[in-house]
């Protein structure tokens, strides 16, 4: 892998807009509601200003939203990795403020790389101390900036959907891992029509990269409660109970044979 170093050269980005930079130990659930409903614009600058402006406020946002995504990942990934926890090299995608890494390293885990988009939110993990490597990059617009076959793990937790992550950067993701190692994807299934054709997409290319032999499935849960949805208002008198986003993990594992990795 070469010579480990974290990578604090990261692009400055214009001054968010949105006031919420500063991290408040008092955030109530209906903040965090307004937090993921303020996030709307299509625009990758845009939402790279939204997340930098978020960094602070992100994992307890979350957490108020009852966000399952990097346990869903670090838990399946533990029961099916049976290597060498502490000698495995984990790229980290889309990885934020580090909150997979922080689970994974409770786990064993010790050498990660992580890639994100958002400079604000790459300081955050960069102040954990577990990454040996931090890259920024806007995925989708640029490559993804990692060594090609030298990862035991590729993790990809809750950013697979339409106006974040595109579908083409999963075969990046499996092209970064070492031959035998395993990808795993976690993704809300959120609703509405972008939404619905992003995972008709995305399963589709998942099938169509098994079927040129470029890895294996391992293995696909489902969930009831991926997360409290943020759009609907729990305390609303029409809403009987808390409102869930469903979510479903992949688990691929790369083939061994890297000469077959184009269609016949």
């Amino acid at each position: 892998m070469g010579e480990s170093r974290v990578d604090h050269r990261f692009e400055v980005l214009p001054s968010p807009t949105l006031h919420l930079i500063m991290s408040d130990s008092s955030r109530t659930a209906e903040e965090a509601r307004v937090a993921f409903q303020s996030c709307k614009s299509s625009d990758p600058r845009d939402r790279v200003q939204f997340y930098d402006s978020w960094a602070q406020n992100y994992e307890k946002d979350h957490n108020l939203m009852s966000y399952r995504s990097p346990h869903l990942a670090v838990n399946f990934l533990s029961e099916n990795f049976s290597g060498s926890r502490e000698e495995a090299q984990v790229l980290d995608v889309a990885c934020g403020t580090g909150w997979v890494a922080k689970l994974m390293a409770e786990l064993g885990f010790r050498h990660f790389v992580g890639v994100d988009g958002s400079k604000g939110m790459l300081e955050l993990a960069a102040e954990t101390g577990l990454y040996q490597d931090l890259r920024l990059a806007l995925l989708g617009t640029q490559p993804l900036p990692a060594q090609t076959g030298v990862f035991d793990v590729v993790v990809i937790a809750g950013a697979l959907d339409a106006g974040f992550v595109p579908v083409s950067v999963v075969r990046e993701m499996c092209h970064a891992a070492k031959p035998g190692g395993f990808v795993c994807m976690v993704r809300g299934d959120h609703t509405g029509a972008p939404a619905d054709k992003y995972k008709k997409d995305l399963e589709r290319e998942l099938q169509l990269m098994e079927e040129e032999g470029l890895w294996s499935l391992v293995g696909i849960k489902r969930v009831d409660r991926y997360m409290e949805d943020p759009h609907v208002n729990p305390e609303r008198d029409d809403v009987q109970d808390k409102p869930y986003i469903s979510g479903t993990v992949y688990l691929y594992q790369k083939s061994i044979d890297t000469a077959v990795k184009s269609r016949d």
